[in-house]
């Protein structure tokens, strides 16, 4: 929900942003609650905003030797790949500080 509203907005890299971090804590919330591992809850919501689709197009236009295009896809799946790693350590360095404050 958070991708689909942000998308036409700011774009698909910010969009794919706020959605892993959205993701990454309600995740520990969760992973709290039920006394589970994070990525148990976190790979069902990332799993949704993995470019997959925009790497088999890259790779493809490799293969038909069509390389502007094919670098312009790769950059474009490797940008929103780095944006849901970025979500995710972000939510992870918010939830240690949250804990950190419970512990004082």
């Amino acid at each position: 929900m958070v991708y689909v509203l942000l998308d036409v907005e700011f774009g698909p890299v910010v969009a794919t942003f706020a959605a892993s971090v959205i993701v990454g804590i309600v995740s520990q919330f969760f992973a709290r609650s039920f006394k589970m591992p994070v990525i148990i809850f976190s790979v069902g919501g990332i799993i949704p905003l993995v470019p997959g689709g925009l790497a088999y197009d890259a790779m493809r236009k490799f293969v038909e030797e069509d390389y502007t295009l094919a670098v312009e896809i790769a950059v474009r799946a490797l940008m929103l790949s780095g944006a849901i790693a970025a979500g995710l350590v972000l939510s992870d360095v918010i939830g240690q500080m949250f804990r950190r404050r419970a512990i004082k």
